[in-house]
């Protein structure tokens, strides 16, 4: 099974109706700039679908994606470092933090990008410490490997394996469509 239909919903910032027409939902989480959106353009193999940008915290709002015409991708916003006011901020936390933690909403699974060239920082694990309070499937795609060198690439999924231990490692990159398939079974399992 492949991704053959994906297309842009709508953008969303409270609760909604379409959280709970009972569609499997794909929360996609991680830092500002990590390639979440490139994430999904390589993965659904629609190039514009999620708008990019080399501007960290381009991404507001929680962005929905209908996949296959029966699940959802979310694209949240990132956490951490962004262009924005303290203020804006302070609002995209707290959205992520209601939709993972406060909605009700039970994702189908989370996946947390991080870029494998910085590894996973604080604010990252301080995210997967809380998904996993929750209970919450996560997968943790390294993305951006096509940057690294194949013997640095080995190194740095080892120990990122070795610090979240239980969860699924997907090295990641859509320029080059390393881990595509791989991730789309996941998602599509």
């Amino acid at each position: 099974m492949n991704i053959s239909t994906a297309k842009f919903v709508k953008g969303i910032v409270k609760a909604d109706e379409l959280l709970e027409d009972g569609k499997p939902q794909i929360a996609i989480i991680g830092r500002s700039n990590v390639g979440k959106s490139s994430m999904i353009n390589s993965l659904t193999k629609q190039k514009g679908l999620a708008i990019t940008s080399s501007s960290p915290g381009r991404t507001q709002q929680i962005n929905v994606f209908l996949i296959n015409k029966s699940l959802y991708f979310l694209d949240l916003p990132g956490y951490g470092f962004a262009k924005a006011s303290k203020q804006d901020r302070e609002t995209i936390q707290k959205l992520i933090g209601w939709y993972l933690f406060e909605s009700g909403v039970i994702q189908k699974m989370v996946i947390l990008i991080i870029d494998a060239n910085v590894g996973l920082t604080a604010n990252d694990l301080e995210m997967i410490d809380m998904l996993e309070e929750e209970g919450k499937k996560i997968v943790i795609i390294a993305n951006k490997v096509d940057r690294m060198k194949s013997s640095q690439l080995a190194s740095v999924l080892k120990k990122i394996r070795d610090t979240v231990e239980v969860h699924p490692v997907i090295a990641y990159s859509s320029k080059d469509k390393t881990g595509v398939r791989e991730l789309e079974k996941l998602v599509l399992g």
